[in-house]
C-alpha cells in the first residue's frame, strides 16, 4: 500500500467514506492516465499530419477529426481534476470578506449547487448520447455520440468531486507520486 492509501485508512471516518474516496482516487487516476494518452496520440496525429502534408504532399483523411476528437476527450476528463483542487475560475471578493466559518458554509452550499448541476448535465447528456448514436464521423465509421461520452463522464465525474467537496472529504492526489527530489539510493 501507498502512503497515500495509508492516508485514507486514518482519515476516512467511516467504511463509506472510505470506499467512495478509494472509488474516486481510482477514477482520477484512471482519467489521469487516459488524458495522458489522449494528448499523445493527438499530438501524433497532428505531427504525422503535418509531416504528411508537407514533405509528402498527401493528407491523412481523418487526421483532424481524430485530433479534435481527442483534444475534446483531454479536455473534458481534465474538469474533474481542476474542480478537485479548486483551480477553476472564480470571484471571491465579497467572499473573501466574509468570516472563515461563513466562507466554509458557503463553499460547502456552492459545491452542492455545483453537484446538482453537474447532475442535470450527465441525466441530459445521456440523452445527448442516445440521440446522436446512430449518426456516423463523416470521415469514420464511429458513433458521433463519442463527442458527447466525454461530457457525459466529465459530468459524472466532476459531480462526484462536488459532492466530496460539499461533505468535506478531502481529495486524494490522481497524479502517480513523483520524486521529491534527491536520490534513492
Amino acid at each position: 500500500m501507498t502512503p497515500v492509501w495509508h492516508r485514507l485508512e486514518a482519515y476516512a471516518s467511516s467504511p463509506f467514506k472510505r470506499h467512495f474516496l478509494h472509488g474516486l482516487a481510482l477514477l482520477d487516476r484512471t482519467s489521469y492516465f487516459a488524458i495522458l494518452v489522449a494528448m499523445a496520440v493527438m499530438t501524433v496525429l497532428v505531427s504525422a499530419q503535418v509531416f504528411a502534408r508537407y514533405v509528402l504532399g498527401t493528407s491523412i483523411d481523418s487526421a483532424d477529426e481524430l485530433s479534435r476528437l481527442f483534444f475534446v476527450w483531454a479536455i473534458f476528463l481534465a474538469i474533474p481534476h481542476g474542480i478537485k483542487v479548486g483551480i477553476h475560475v472564480g470571484i471571491d471578493a465579497l467572499v473573501g470578506l466574509l468570516p472563515k466559518a461563513l466562507q466554509d458554509r458557503l463553499a460547502q452550499l456552492m459545491a452542492l449547487i455545483a453537484a446538482v448541476f453537474m447532475a442535470a448535465l450527465f441525466w441530459i447528456s445521456l440523452g445527448a448520447v442516445a440521440d446522436k448514436w446512430q449518426e456516423l464521423m463523416p470521415t469514420l465509421p464511429i458513433t458521433a455520440a463519442v463527442f458527447y461520452i466525454a461530457v457525459l463522464i466529465c459530468a459524472g465525474h466532476g459531480c462526484l468531486h462536488l459532492i466530496a467537496q460539499a461533505c468535506r472529504l478531502e481529495p486524494l492526489p490522481s497524479a502517480p507520486p513523483g520524486r521529491q527530489g534527491g536520490n534513492d539510493s
